[in-house]
């Protein structure tokens, strides 16, 4: 293992709702939604018209610029509806499951003992590619370039944020398998990093010419995988680096071991909205409607696919999505009727300051948990340079530079402050503690894509 990286700036944010590690049940539900929105940077075009009948792995499109990154269905069935746009954009995939989740032809192999090529042609015709993100950029992979690095991120920091030791505690073959897989497509190395020394962990026994285990440890962002190239790797102008999840890696291996293509996975019901009894994990698969799996303690609540700081809304009648582990569901914040408004000395709230008195109560018990809503307590105001953001931006860049740069679209000073190794997932805690109430992820979502089209 490489030396180990202490990550110094960061925040935890202490939330309720945190799922145990106990496992609570399988799910098949019986509608299903692939939404292209899942996998930026592609623009689909139609394979499958409404009525067809699918398999697991069976293309529902792929993407009008690379034909051959094919995105697949999860569940076996008929396609129910394809729901479009303006202009005829396709939206959402509609499915409909017989409950059978029949897989398409997939062989079983030993990746390490097959050609780059031969691996290659079985993950693109599997689907698997719209795992991979690139950077720069974080946009879906193209498959005819070779990334200088290949980076799995073995923990999760964001607030209540599955175990991927637990969730993947039996899949230590698959994990060797998907690994072997993945290390054909790069030239370079193949890092896995962890946050822990735990000899039980599977991650800690992946073996490979090209894998490289690196220990971080930290507060969020340490799971980030853009921090963790950052600190071990750094991207420079002209690199292609590519990143996937574990839970992805797994999918992959366990395609080689079982000659099927099995989307499955446990995903992590958590939040403070949640009754205590349904916390916990649940196998289910991308895309699988939620409303089976909810069970709430209060109903004005907001149900979130991923986590509260870069996860997406999706209401009660929601699907997970694609890339999703995680179901987060926290009040909503629409109601203002608080005692004496913000001069309420405010003991339960969480603070990054000490503009709450929670702070004091942190100073007993640093292990007190909070539950927070959906409001941001106030509105838009002028962008002013705090110095916020440099606390919790563990990357040597000027955050608050760099968004001004992008703001303004200056191409120069946003490759100059280090916009090729970041993602709007980095930004989400500078979002958080931002007093300007500036919606920083966007805005960096914005600026890659602006980039990306400009250098293209």
């Amino acid at each position: 293992m490489a030396e180990a990286i202490k990550i110094k700036k960061g925040l935890d944010i202490k939330l309720k709702g945190k799922a145990g590690e106990t496992f609570k049940g399988e799910l098949k539900p019986e509608a299903f939604s692939v939404k292209p929105s899942d996998f930026h940077g592609m623009t689909p075009k139609m394979i499958v018209k409404e009525g067809d009948e699918v398999k697991v792995g069976s293309p529902l499109f792929y993407d009008k610029a690379n034909p051959e990154l094919k995105f697949v269905s999860p569940c076996s069935g008929i396609v129910e509806e394809v729901k479009r746009g303006e202009r005829r954009k396709v939206l959402e995939v509609r499915l409909k499951s017989d409950g059978k989740f029949e897989s398409v032809p997939f062989d079983k192999a030993a990746p390490a003992q097959m050609s780059a090529e031969e691996v290659k042609s079985k993950l693109l015709n599997a689907g698997f590619f719209a795992f991979f993100k690139q950077r720069p950029y974080d946009v879906v992979v193209n498959p005819n370039e070779q990334p200088r690095d290949i980076f799995i991120s073995a923990f999760d920091s964001n607030p209540l944020a599955p175990s991927y030791d637990y969730a993947l505690r039996d899949f230590a073959e698959e994990l060797q398998l998907g690994v072997d897989a993945i290390s054909k497509l790069t030239n370079g190395k193949v890092y896995i990093t962890v946050s822990t020394a735990n000899s039980s962990s599977n991650f800690l026994k992946i073996k490979g010419a090209k894998v490289e285990i690196c220990n971080i440890t930290g507060p969020h962002p340490a799971g980030n995988v853009g921090v963790q190239i950052h600190h071990i790797a750094p991207i420079n102008k002209g690199d292609v680096v590519w990143t996937i999840n574990p839970y992805d890696v797994v999918t992959i291996g366990k395609a080689f071991k079982k000659g099927a293509i099995d989307f499955s996975k446990l995903v992590a019901l958590t939040g403070s909205s949640v009754s205590e009894s349904a916390l916990g994990y649940y196998l289910t698969y991308p895309g699988a409607e939620l409303k089976n799996i909810l069970n709430l303690s209060e109903s004005n609540v907001r149900v979130i696919s991923g986590n509260v700081l870069t996860g997406c809304s999706v209401g009660m009648d929601g699907f997970l999505g694609a890339l999703a582990q995680q179901v987060t569901v926290i009040p909503e914040g629409d109601k203002n009727d608080e005692f004496l408004g913000w001069i309420m000395p405010r003991m339960n709230k969480f603070s990054t300051s000490r503009s709450y008195f929670s702070w004091l109560t942190d100073l007993i018990n640093s292990k007190k948990e909070y539950v927070a809503d959906t409001n941001v307590n106030g509105g838009k105001r002028a962008f002013i340079m705090s110095g916020e953001y440099d606390k919790v931006m563990p990357m040597d860049i000027l955050p608050e530079f760099l968004v001004k740069a992008i703001m303004a679209k200056d191409i120069d000073k946003m490759e100059q402050l280090g916009i090729y190794e970041v993602a709007p997932e980095d930004f989400a805690l500078c979002e958080y503690v931002c007093t300007s109430k500036i919606e920083t992820q966007k805005i960096v979502r914005e600026g890659l894509d602006f980039l990306r089209k400009e250098l293209a």
